[in-house]
């Protein structure tokens, strides 16, 4: 018979995800390589994210992660920052009391694991290429 303690369930509850490396068209998140667009949210990676409109996010591409209600979206414009993320984006994520940060994937991997490791309630949308 096992038994859980409240100790191993709150270890669980604790992992941050960190991603470990970003270059053109690849990224290694908790160890775990990927080579499409992925969302980060709710200690997990979905892979082979996509927009309806490819590089102009909308509030609808996002609706998984505004279910989840971070405190915070990072989202990673590419590696040249080509993606853009209209006004009208932003407001629908701040009418959710979805704070959102908007940077090239790499400054965007940076600021995920910088506020992940602080323990912030962060989501990611990242744009590999361009």
């Amino acid at each position: 018979m096992r038994f859980w303690t409240a100790d191993q369930t709150s270890l669980k509850q604790k992992h941050r995800m960190h991603i470990d490396s970003y270059q053109f068209g690849e990224i290694v998140i908790d160890g775990t390589s990927y080579a499409n667009d992925c969302l980060i949210f709710s200690g997990a990676v979905h892979p082979k994210w996509w927009r309806k409109q490819g590089h102009l996010l909308s509030a609808e591409d996002l609706q998984s992660i505004i279910t989840a209600k971070p405190s915070i979206l990072v989202v990673g414009c590419g590696a040249s920052g080509v993606m853009k993320v209209p006004d009208k984006t932003q407001q629908v994520l701040q009418e959710y009391g979805i704070q959102c940060e908007v940077l090239d994937t790499y400054k965007a991997v940076e600021r995920f694991n910088e506020l992940s490791q602080a323990g912030a309630n962060v989501a990611a949308a990242l744009h590999l290429t361009c």
